[in-house]
């Protein structure tokens, strides 16, 4: 038989949702798998244990995709449907057992209100890949010897942390002991976030720097494993960063970190001294200040913070 998962269009919901797969895969081995999810979510995906198909969810007008997912699934009896969007789709599906993500009420962390559909306190996020993108990855990275990872960019710019101030923390990191002067910047992101990586690429005289814009997903992952040390809006590349098991430091502002912080032992988090809801808040009474949520972290906060796993040994080879 096989199982149906219907999950995120976002890379980060996605990456967060990994954890699921494995469990799956885990009780049902010879299963294969069906994953129902947006276009971006699906560069996650493709190197799934028994991946059977992807299916694209476009939305369309008057909930016309979940219509034709319906009629895409419901053929086959299924031993399984996971559903993270919360839909009727797992009760108008032939299935042996069904699961919905509860609403959140509790205020867990993602990977643990996916996980509570299971009786599971969490489930680890995993991303798969394939030797392909080792390659890609080793060669990009190929004389490194002390990588560390910034993602730049977020998918909105009230996430966004001053670019300026990135590159600020390029110099400090570089005049840490654990790093030194030699430290080369990987870029991570979209290509669309190449412009605001634009004042580290073009101040390489202060040290390497590594254009990853734009490299698939699957391949940043496994560039990621081979890094130091992320720091990164909240974003799908930061979610990346902690799957991969190197530490990450998230920045956060009008999101959340309760919800989203990098998941796992080795997942750090500086939030603005103002709360998510009143930065929200007054985003509502002065919509122009997007650009300035994210104001409240200085470069010396994150330094602290990184200065804390330094002496914490988490750096070390």
């Amino acid at each position: 038989m096989s199982i149906l998962f219907i999950t995120s269009t976002r890379i980060g919901d996605a990456i967060l949702s990994t954890g699921i797969l494995a469990w799956l895969h885990e009780k049902y081995p010879e299963d294969g798998i069906t994953i129902a999810c947006g276009g971006p979510a699906s560069k996650v995906f493709g190197e799934v244990p028994n991946l059977e198909a992807l299916h694209i969810i476009r939305k369309q007008r008057h909930h016309g995709h979940w219509w034709q997912l319906w009629r895409a699934m419901a053929p086959r009896k299924w031993r399984v449907v996971v559903d993270l969007r919360r839909s009727a789709m797992p009760w108008l599906l032939l299935a042996g057992k069904r699961y919905s993500v509860p609403k959140d009420r509790t205020g867990r962390h993602r990977v643990e209100l996916n996980a509570s559909m299971f009786g599971e306190p969490s489930l680890e996020p995993k991303v798969w890949t394939a030797p392909e993108h080792r390659e890609a990855a080793e060669k990009l990275l190929a004389g490194a010897q002390t990588p560390v990872a910034l993602a730049v960019g977020a998918n909105w710019a009230g996430k966004t942390w001053p670019a300026d101030r990135f590159a600020a923390l390029a110099d400090r990191i570089r005049q840490m002991e654990a790093f030194g002067r030699g430290t080369e910047i990987v870029l991570v992101g979209g290509p669309d976030e190449r412009e605001a990586g634009a004042t580290l690429l073009q101040n390489q005289g202060a040290g390497p720097v590594i254009d990853a814009f734009g490299l698939d997903v699957l391949s940043t992952h496994e560039l990621l494993k081979k890094c130091r040390l992320m720091v990164a809006n909240d974003s799908a590349m930061m979610h990346l960063a902690a799957a991969s098991g190197i530490p990450t430091v998230g920045l956060f502002g009008p999101t959340k970190d309760q919800h989203y912080r990098p998941w796992g032992d080795n997942g750090f988090v500086v939030r603005t001294p103002d709360s998510a809801d009143t930065l929200m808040a007054r985003l509502r009474s002065d919509p122009a200040s997007v650009t300035h949520l994210m104001d409240g972290i200085a470069v010396d906060d994150v330094i602290a913070k990184i200065g804390e796993l330094e002496t914490a040994g988490l750096f070390k080879h």
